[in-house]
């Protein structure tokens, strides 16, 4: 029987095991992947103390970070499951071969992230890190003096305009949704005020009803193809593309815990979920604002609220 088990092994997941292993508690690091969505993320220039630094290399530092303390880290298992019942709680995970693990323990930490939600659309993948990016405030910068197309019709792409409108030379921000009053002027889950600063913006083109149908390369992004509300074909040049179609979190494997509409587990201040002990921290959670720092400061939350509820843990 584990004390604890954190299911995930990036900012979240790490800062809480460092914190785990100080206590030194009896737990596991389980992940299907070392570094989430940091490991492929590109330049990072957010991280307090790393004035730059690659996604992957600050991922690694985490790791090696966590391996200090001598932590377990099964890699390559990926959980199915977590049934809970009197106090305890059980955690299928499968690799790829198809081999089966479960674990017995106390408390878990759900710390396992977001996905961006894909365009699928030819050169989107051959791309990333090339031009492509899923994340304006961590790239951003990266665009100083170019012309970019910001991709979405929400918040995110609204407010990703807005910072490279003071970066970029030019931008173009693209919605599927035509300019009506029934579409909110395009942005149907966008807010008025940020749509009416959006349209003030001298640098800012919006392009409504069109569809993302290719991203030109090959070696860096060259230019955006897409469909206007006609289904005429028409290309745009561009040297970065800021993709902000939602986020996806990673949260399929349990049922039982509360979530949001697009599936984030709810948590408390504590970082607790409805579930007694089971913890989730991190993107995966309804926290705001999905940032590196951010992350691994509920990280850190969770487990200490992990290491109050073993204090008080009965069989």
């Amino acid at each position: 029987m584990l004390d604890l088990l954190i299911i995930g092994a990036s900012a979240a997941g790490s800062s809480a095991a460092i914190y785990a292993a100080r206590r030194k508690l009896n737990f596991k690091v389980v992940t299907d992947n070392i570094g989430g969505e940091v490991a492929l993320s590109g330049v990072v220039n957010n991280w307090p103390g790393i004035i730059e630094i690659q996604g992957y290399e600050l991922a690694q530092k985490f790791n090696e970070h966590v391996k200090s303390y001598n932590v377990a880290i099964d890699e390559g298992w990926r959980v199915e499951k977590i049934v809970s019942e009197n106090n305890h709680h059980t955690v299928t995970t499968k690799n790829s071969t198809g081999e089966i693990r479960t674990y017995e323990t106390k408390t878990v930490l759900i710390a396992t992230g977001i996905h961006p939600r894909r365009l699928d659309v030819p050169g989107e993948k051959e791309l990333y890190q090339k031009g492509v990016t899923y994340c304006t405030v961590c790239d951003g910068p990266l665009f100083k003096n170019k012309v970019t197309a910001t991709i979405g019709s929400g918040n995110a792409a609204l407010e990703s305009a807005m910072m490279m409108a003071t970066i970029a030379t030019k931008v173009y921000l693209i919605s599927k949704y035509t300019n009506t009053q029934e579409n909110n002027s395009g942005f149907p889950k966008g807010e008025n005020i940020m749509i009416d600063k959006v349209k003030e913006l001298p640098n800012v083109e919006i392009i409504y009803g069109a569809k993302t149908i290719e991203i030109v390369g090959p070696e860096r992004v060259k230019a955006l193809k897409y469909l206007d509300e006609t289904g005429t074909e028409k290309s745009i040049d561009v040297q970065g593309v800021m993709v902000h179609a939602g986020q996806i979190p990673n949260s399929q494997f349990i049922e039982t815990v509360e979530k949001t509409r697009t599936g984030e587990i709810i948590v408390d201040q504590k970082c607790c979920t409805n579930i007694p002990g089971i913890f989730a921290a991190g993107d995966v959670t309804n926290i705001p604002y999905k940032q590196i720092g951010i992350s691994a400061g509920q990280g850190i939350i969770a487990s200490l609220a992990a290491i109050e509820y073993i204090n008080r843990w009965k069989e």
